[in-house]
C-alpha cells in the first residue's frame, strides 16, 4: 500500500476489472483464490459495467484500504468505503475524511457511502467529496444503530419517504456520477422497502442494496430473501441482496431465488474472504491461511504505521476462529505490539493444525 491517489474516473470503454492485482507483501505472492475475471460485465449501474456477483459489503470499522485489497483479491466487484457522516465531511474531520482514500483505479468501481438526515447536507457533503473521482456515492438507509438510526439518518431515513426522495432528486441532479442506496425492510414490523425502492428508482437511484431485516431485528432472525425477490421483480434498476450469506452455496441459493444482480456479504467474510471467492473454509489450507494473515497484518501496519497491528486483532479473532491455535498462543499474538514481533510469532507456531 504505496500510494493512495484520485485519479478522474476513467472513460466507459477504459474501465477493467483489476481485482487481481494485488501483490503479496512479503517476498513471495500469495496465490489468488479470485476467479478470472470476465471480458463480459454481470450488470451495469448507470454506465458503470460490474464484474462479478459478490461484493464486500461496506463495514464500518473494517473496509478500510487493506481490507478491500483482500476482497478485492478474492473477487469482490465493488470497492465501499466505510460509511461517514456528512457532517464529518462538512466540518472537514481529517480522520472521517481519510476513509475515503483509495488506491486509484485498482479499487474502481469505487463506492464513497455517506449518511445523514437531511437531503441538503447529503448533497453538500458530496459535493465537497466529488472532487476525489468516486465511481459512485452511495446514501446508507440501513443503518440500525441508535446513534445512527435515533438521528433520522441510516434507516431512520426509511420513516420519510419524502426525504428519501428529495435525496436521490437532488443528488442525482446536482452531481456527475451515479448515486444509489442501501436499505433495510423498514423501521418496524409496518416495513416499507418496497415503497422506498420504487421512490428510489422514480427519483433517479442507478441501484439498490437490500439487507431484507427490519431495524427491530437488527441482525436477529432470518433474513427475508422473499422482500430481495420482491424489490428485483418490481425495479428495473439493479438490485443487491445482502444477509444470512455464510458459506458459498448460499451465495448461488440467493441468486437463484431472488434473481438480485449480485450478493454482498458482511460479517461472514471478516476472517473468511474465500467465502468472497465461493470458496469452503474447509478447503483452505494451513499455508494459504498462514499466508494471508502476513499479508493482510503486512498491508495493515504499511497503511495506518504501527497502529495496523491493533487494529489488525479484530481480524486476526476471525481468521484463528475455531481453536486454530492454542488459547496461549492467540493471546501472545493478540498482544504484539509490532509488526516485527508478530511475524516473528506467527513464524515460530507455523504450520497451524489442520483446519
Amino acid at each position: 500500500m504505496k500510494e493512495i491517489s484520485h485519479r478522474s474516473r476513467p472513460a466507459k470503454q477504459d474501465r477493467l476489472d483489476l481485482r487481481d492485482r494485488g501483490k503479496h507483501a512479503g517476498k513471495k505472492e500469495m496465490k489468488s483464490s479470485s476467479p478470472r475475471p470476465s471480458r463480459q460485465s454481470s450488470f451495469l449501474i448507470a454506465d458503470i459495467p460490474i464484474y462479478g456477483d459478490v461484493i464486500l459489503a461496506p463495514m464500518a470499522g473494517f473496509a478500510d484500504v487493506p481490507m478491500r485489497a483482500i476482497a478485492r483479491r478474492f473477487g469482490s466487484a465493488i470497492n465501499y468505503t466505510e460509511f461517514v457522516a456528512a457532517e464529518d465531511i462538512l466540518t472537514r474531520n481529517k480522520r472521517k475524511l481519510k476513509l475515503f482514500d483509495f488506491k486509484g483505479e485498482a479499487e474502481r468501481p469505487m463506492v464513497f457511502q455517506i449518511f445523514s438526515n437531511s437531503a441538503e447536507t447529503l448533497l453538500a457533503a458530496a459535493q465537497k467529496i466529488a472532487h476525489r473521482h468516486p465511481d459512485i456515492i452511495d446514501i446508507n438507509m440501513g443503518c440500525s444503530t441508535r446513534r445512527v438510526s435515533g438521528r433520522g439518518a441510516g434507516v431512520g431515513m426509511m420513516k420519510r419517504p419524502l426525504e428519501v426522495a428529495k435525496t436521490f432528486e437532488l443528488l442525482t441532479k446536482n452531481l456527475p456520477m451515479p448515486i444509489t442506496g442501501k436499505i433495510r425492510l423498514g423501521w418496524d414490523g409496518a416495513e416499507n422497502y418496497l415503497e422506498i425502492g420504487r421512490i428510489m428508482q422514480e427519483s433517479g437511484a442507478a441501484m439498490l442494496a437490500i439487507h431484507p431485516r427490519t431495524k427491530e431485528q437488527k441482525y436477529g432472525g432470518k433474513a427475508r430473501w422473499e422482500a430481495i425477490a420482491e424489490l428485483k421483480q418490481q425495479l428495473t434498476i439493479p438490485v443487491i441482496g445482502n444477509g444470512d450469506i455464510q458459506q458459498p452455496a448460499d451465495i448461488d441459493k440467493m441468486l437463484a431465488y431472488t434473481g438480485c444482480d449480485a450478493v454482498m456479504i458482511g460479517r461472514a467474510a471478516i476472517g473468511n474472504p474465500w467465502l468472497l471467492a465461493r470458496r469452503d473454509r474447509a478447503a483452505v489450507t494451513q499455508q494459504e491461511l498462514f499466508d494471508l494473515i502476513l499479508l493482510h497484518v503486512r498491508e495493515m501496519v504499511a497503511y495506518h504505521g504501527e497502529r495496523g497491528i491493533l487494529l489488525f486483532r479484530k481480524h486476526l479473532k476471525r481468521y484463528l476462529g475455531g481453536g486454530m491455535v492454542s488459547a496461549e498462543i492467540q493471546t501472545a499474538l493478540l498482544t504484539t505490539s509490532t509488526l516485527a514481533q508478530f511475524e516473528t510469532l506467527l513464524m515460530s507456531v507455523a504450520p497451524f493444525p489442520q483446519i
